[in-house]
């Protein structure tokens, strides 16, 4: 048996396909490339479209991770729907969803409509056994090039959230963390939050780079449009729109944090790392 690992050539899958290994579990990366090289683990070509293929995957696994690709809010719907009616068909012994950012609602009945509760509620209503990662934001935004680059060039760190708005962040490696010891701890269901608590400003996060490079970093709050502009030839116009619209959604609020009672340092064991340690692993 083994576990099935979306994404497993990027940023968030890439992670746990490594931390597993590293715990000698025996892992299928999934992919849509055929091609693709992954250390440590078989290689499996897989499309969110296709219900058969997620099917056919899914069969007989010790575990599966999921996590839905940026894309537009109607493909993204598309793949929840497929992936519940997967597991529901083949029965995977344990399923791990990260909602990638995305805020599950309490009552977890899906009725929001999003891609992100209609693949939680699916889950819960299959009857696997399932656990729902829910972080809120990834400190490896900080490392996209127009970000980084401020940082390194002017002394000043650029994110679309407003001055002293605190806010849990985590690294991808976190998630990986998380989602191996929720592989093994089968007792645990239900919403695990991932991120530092309590949350951080961005004027700590610039703290946090002054003290890893030596020298001065300030925040700088930055309009979630004007922010995001460069990610659209990548990322697609509707996907990016969608983005920006959930930033100045969130910068509304008086916080982005997750609560004690559903952090992975409570319910799992689990502490994120710190800004801090984070930036040490990172070649600045």
């Amino acid at each position: 048996m083994t576990y099935m690992i979306h994404g497993a050539t990027g940023a968030q899958g890439a992670p746990v396909v490594a931390s597993l290994t590293a715990a000698g579990k025996p892992v299928t990366a999934l992919t849509r490339d055929a091609g693709a090289v992954v250390d440590g683990a078989r290689v499996l070509a897989v499309d969110y479209s296709s219900t058969t293929d997620l099917t056919e995957a899914y069969r007989g696994a010790e575990g599966v991770f999921v996590h839905l690709p940026v894309a537009p809010e109607e493909d993204r719907l598309t793949f929840a729907r497929n992936v519940v009616a997967a597991v529901r068909e083949a029965r995977p012994a344990r399923v791990v969803f990260s909602t990638s950012g995305a805020i599950v609602h309490p009552d977890g009945d899906g009725s929001d409509g999003t891609a992100t509760s209609v693949l939680a509620a699916g889950l819960a209503d299959s009857g696997v056994s399932h656990a729902v990662i829910e972080p809120r934001f990834y400190l490896e935004n900080l490392l996209l090039p127009h970000v980084i680059a401020g940082v390194q060039e002017e002394g000043v760190l650029r994110y679309s959230l407003p001055s002293g708005f605190p806010a849990s962040w985590a690294s991808h490696l976190d998630i990986a963390d998380a989602a191996t010891a929720l592989f093994e701890r089968t007792d645990i269901t239900g919403v695990v939050s991932v991120g530092q608590y309590p949350g951080v400003s961005g004027e700590q996060l610039a703290e946090a780079f002054s003290t890893r490079l030596g020298r001065t970093v300030v925040y700088e709050a930055a309009d979630p449009h004007a922010f995001f502009a460069p990610l659209a030839p990548i990322l697609g116009e509707q996907a990016t729109a969608d983005i920006v619209n959930m930033y100045r959604a969130v910068g509304t609020q008086p916080d982005h944090s997750i609560t004690a009672e559903r952090s992975a340092q409570k319910r799992i064991g689990v502490t994120p790392r710190t800004t801090g340690q984070w930036l040490a692993g990172i070649d600045l």
